[in-house]
């Protein structure tokens, strides 16, 4: 494995855009190691990753970029993201868009959006964010569109994540469509 990758990569994802990983970073941008791990799966260059990897990874940097602390871990400097992730509810937009690959439509239309591995369910403000989002798992993903102001005026919470980004405990399939 070739853990300077594995750096950068990680770098990328924790420091400039959780949101593309689906990555809930906390106010000091820990995330869970568990919840690290299923995104980095998710590529076929990662698929193999431990958590001993990772923290061969860290031994093996000069420059320590990252740490790892409780089963958590944190880039150390050079972040570019606007703001932390909070969790208080906010009016969201009309509509919000999710990227996701055509192989998981058809569960999602009858089962809506579960947060599966992660604490939320992660949504995009445009379709750009959705579609880079989106490609993460699928070349060409399908970009769903959920009606966000319908959802939240019937009592589904919605959390403001960044300018990007929106998080939800779910969203039950009839506000969704294809």
């Amino acid at each position: 494995m070739d853990l300077m990758k594995l750096s950068k990569e990680l770098s990328y994802a924790l420091r400039h855009a959780p949101w593309e990983y689906e990555l809930e970073l906390d106010d000091e941008g820990w995330v869970e190691i568990p919840q690290l791990l299923v995104a980095l799966h998710e590529s076929p260059q990662w698929k193999d990753v431990t958590e001993a990897d990772l923290e061969q990874m860290i031994q093996a940097s000069e420059k320590k970029r990252h740490e790892i602390h409780s089963g958590r871990i944190r880039a150390l400097y050079g972040h570019s993201i606007p703001q932390k992730i909070s969790k208080t509810p906010a009016d969201p937009p009309e509509i919000l868009y999710h990227g996701t690959p055509l192989r998981s439509v058809a569960s999602i239309m009858e089962q809506g959006l579960q947060p599966r591995q992660r604490q939320y369910v992660h949504l995009s403000a445009d379709m750009d964010t959705a579609n880079q989002v989106g490609r993460r798992r699928d070349d060409q993903p399908i970009i769903l569109k959920i009606n966000a102001a319908q959802a939240a005026k019937e009592g589904i919470f919605f959390y403001h994540g960044n300018e990007n980004i929106w998080l939800a405990d779910h969203i039950p399939a009839r506000y969704i469509e294809q």
